[in-house]
């Protein structure tokens, strides 16, 4: 089958780019593959975070990318449904995540349809993006009504996207595991040395914002340390407030036991964090698909998450981790102490190790490849 990809890749950083690249590399294991990326993603204004670009020393990068999108450039994404429509693929694979992207695919979307006979399949990341209004809600609608097939990772984005569009044809399949970090030569006595970290550690790592609930981890840890000495090991950008997380540090007399590594990890360092850690903890409030849990799962490191979107399809409660209410630092805190308590880092590893086959890049092509012959 010939497939024409549309994603970001490196330079650009972050998790969408990792899983696109990825997602090339694995599809041209069986498929003739084009990778139209983008030549500017965000402008400076409109990104939260620090950069998009990926200073990574060991960046995740693919041969024969045609870099042709300018996200504020409307003729740049002319020409890129002009090489879609020339590329005469069968299949045109399109990650969504934000409605940012909303006239920039849609554009794309309606070259294709009017000047070819490519199939059209979305592959969402998120049907609906957290935080969301109803500007996101119709321009999402807009875009996803272009494609003649979708892909979600959750049950909750599958339901959410029928509802959108009654009919379509929808199939979900588990975030697959990032395999290209370096699992085997981890240094995390780097990280314990460097930030001070001793007995227990506990991670939460990804872009801090809202969704994620670290608030609500936050006011676990005094019943935590009420029993166990622990360290909680914040690593990724604040977005936005992080007066307010300071603030609530030093109100419940923290200090001690939180550390905050408010920057993006380059590749090379997202093992140590993982091997320095014991536990994984993802306290969010909403979530549809998360390669937070991925990267966890591929370190063989449990996870205590909450009863939201994809993470309850994803972690086995009670074999990988614990579950656990949005919202509620009371239950965080004992699922947290049961799992120290009852010494199940190493039963859980293991557990996590049987389960991997079900989170493979295989799988996600396998349901591509059905859509294609249908």
């Amino acid at each position: 089958m010939k497939i024409c990809l549309i994603g970001p890749t490196y330079p650009f950083r972050g998790g969408i780019s990792h899983y696109t690249t990825l997602l090339y590399k694995h599809l041209r294991s069986r498929h003739r593959v084009t990778f139209i990326s983008f030549k500017r993603q965000y402008p400076k204004l409109l990104f939260p975070g620090k950069t998009d670009q990926d200073s990574s020393l060991k960046p995740i990068m693919a041969e024969g990318v045609f870099p042709l999108i300018d996200s504020m450039n409307p003729w740049t994404w002319i020409k890129a449904g002009v090489a879609v429509v020339r590329a005469r693929a069968d299949m045109v694979v399109i990650p969504w995540w934000v409605s940012f992207w909303a006239p920039q695919f849609w554009m794309v979307s309606a070259i294709t349809r009017l000047f070819s006979k490519s199939k059209i399949l979305f592959l969402c990341h998120n049907v609906m993006e957290h935080e969301s209004g109803w500007w996101d809600q119709l321009a999402t609608r807009q875009v996803l009504r272009m494609g003649h097939f979708h892909i979600v990772h959750s049950e909750e984005d599958r339901r959410a996207l029928l509802a959108m569009l009654p009919g379509a044809q929808v199939r979900k399949s588990f975030h697959p595991t990032y395999d290209v970090f370096d699992f085997g030569h981890v240094r995390p006595e780097r990280v314990r040395a460097r930030y001070g970290l001793s007995g227990k550690v506990i991670l939460f790592f990804g872009f801090v914002r809202e969704y994620k609930g670290l608030k609500y981890l936050l006011r676990a840890l005094p019943e935590v340390l009420a029993e166990i000495d622990v360290t909680l090991l914040v690593v990724g950008e604040f977005w936005k407030d992080k007066a307010e997380y300071i603030r609530l540090v030093d109100e419940l007399e923290l200090g001690g036991h939180v550390v905050l590594v408010d920057r993006y990890v380059p590749n090379e360092e997202v093992g140590d964090f993982f091997a320095a850690s014991d536990l994984v903890v993802q306290p969010y409030t909403s979530a549809t698909g998360s390669g937070v849990i991925q990267l966890a799962f591929g370190f063989g490191k449990p996870v205590v998450a909450t009863r939201v979107g994809c993470l309850t399809e994803v972690i086995s409660e009670g074999k990988t981790g614990y579950l656990v209410p949005p919202e509620a630092p009371g239950h965080l805190a004992k699922a947290i102490l049961r799992f120290f308590k009852e010494d199940k880092e190493h039963e859980f590893s293991n557990n996590i190790r049987k389960e991997n086959y079900r989170f493979s890049w295989g799988n996600l092509i396998d349901v591509i490849d059905e859509f294609g012959s249908g």
